[in-house]
């Protein structure tokens, strides 16, 4: 973010959810203190120099002001105030290290000069925040009623990477005046970057109140109801987007929250939103086969996920869904060829290689089934189903001892818990045991 400096004024800053913050400093109003810093009379032509300096500073003249305060500095170089307001103006030209210099050589000649270390930390922290730390320290020391200067520590820490630092800066700032809505939305979004996102709720549940039409205080409050898996959530991120309509992957997160709470058509109407004037992305599309699937509309499904598949050929888990959806409506040719491709590009998908074990069978090829189940077997322990399906590929290949084997085991696992299977079970294994000479069940 880029601040603007004033002479002896504080920042007030807007900051967007986990984005960069803007700033400016306020037009200053001089102080008693202020106006006890300012140089005395000394000559005529110096006088004229600093009254020419402030004239241009108003009418944001800053060459003008640069040139009117090095000539009087040429004179009096140990004067603070002429080299705090030489740095505004070089400030002001975007002239930053010439600032920065000037903002230092303020502090030593005059080690109180609060504006002096605050001014000096808004030139910091956008570029070196790091930096800005000590200054805006030594102005939180100097003005220790203030809320800013500890507001701006927050950030500048925020800004270093130092979030568990932040957070006490950032509730000084917020004790010291509750209704500071920048520094209660900034403790909210620093407690949501830690992962505390029951307490950052409560933060932005503030900064919503204190601001009813911040977008960033409503999209941090849907952000951490969401990461807390609270219902709410979905209504969050509505109300938010009643203020910002353009955001296409917070309608994007909408979507997927309605999706999961099953409620399909309110999906894809929030999906159709997010995608209208712009063609959509791959994600886009896998959420759209996915409300689709909800609905069962397979055929539907089946066209986005060819569509998405146009856009990335070689990606397995997309060749994997297909394969599914064919598998559901029974075309067991094309899911087979589609699963086969999803693990041709990916051998580990296991539920793409169980949905082709099903392909084989449902399609007849007992054969093909029985090697899946092997490969299967070799990477998770075979449920109670899993028997069965095998035990029924045996039998019909007649393979009545393997069969009589698969049934049996299916019936220890199963107990009793699908009636037609285990009717099925003993059934077949009777009349197997029979064709075998056995007489036992």
């Amino acid at each position: 973010m880029n601040f603007r400096l004033t002479p002896f004024a504080f920042a007030v800053i807007s900051l967007a959810f986990c984005a960069p913050a803007t700033s400016r400093v306020q037009q200053p109003k001089k102080s008693s203190t202020t106006q006890a810093r300012n140089p005395q009379k000394v000559s005529n032509p110096l006088n004229d120099a600093l009254d020419a300096a402030q004239a241009a500073i108003d009418k944001k003249d800053f060459l003008a002001a640069a040139t009117a305060l090095k000539k009087f500095l040429a004179e009096k170089p140990e004067i603070a105030y002429a080299h705090f307001q030489l740095a505004y103006a070089y400030a002001g030209l975007e002239q930053w290290d010439d600032a920065k210099s000037e903002y230092q050589r303020a502090i030593a000649l005059d080690s109180k000069m609060a504006e002096a270390y605050l001014n000096l930390g808004l030139l910091l922290v956008d570029r070196e925040p790091v930096e800005a730390v000590a200054p805006l320290r030594a102005a939180v020391d100097l003005l220790p009623a203030q809320s800013r200067p500890r507001f701006l520590l927050g950030w500048a820490l925020e800004r270093s990477g130092d979030l568990e630092g932040a957070l006490e800066p950032y509730q000084a700032a917020e004790r010291l005046d509750p209704q500071d809505y920048e520094a209660t939305f900034a403790l909210g979004r620093t407690l949501l970057r830690l992962k505390r996102a029951p307490e950052a709720e409560k933060e932005f549940r503030k900064a919503v109140a204190l601001r009813g039409d911040s977008a960033p205080a409503k999209l941090g409050l849907a952000n951490a109801l969401f990461v807390q898996d609270k219902p709410e959530a979905a209504e969050a991120f509505a109300s938010y987007l009643e203020l910002r309509p353009e955001d296409r992957e917070s309608r994007r997160q909408l979507a997927r929250l309605w999706f999961e709470r099953r409620e399909f058509e309110k999906a894809l109407a929030e999906l159709d939103r997010a995608d209208a004037g712009a063609p959509p992305g791959s994600d886009s599309l896998r959420l759209r086969a996915d409300i689709l699937i909800g609905k069962k509309d397979w055929d539907a499904a089946i066209g986005v996920l060819q569509t998405a598949l146009q856009q990335t050929p070689r990606d397995a888990a997309l060749h994997a869904g297909l394969g599914r959806i064919l598998l559901q409506k029974r075309d067991f040719p094309s899911a087979e060829k589609e699963l086969r491709t999803a693990l041709g590009l990916d051998e580990q998908l296991t539920d793409a290689l169980r949905d082709l074990g099903a392909a084989y069978y449902l399609a007849g090829d007992y054969p093909a089934a029985l090697q899946v189940l092997d490969l299967l077997a070799k990477r998770e322990t075979p449920a109670a189903g899993s028997w069965f399906v095998r035990a029924i590929c045996y039998d019909k290949l007649g393979q009545r001892r393997e069969a009589v084997e698969a049934y049996e085991k299916f019936l220890q696992l199963d107990h009793d818990s699908n009636a037609d299977q285990d009717f099925q079970a003993r059934h077949r294994i009777q009349l197997l045991n029979r064709e075998l000479g056995l007489n036992k069940r």
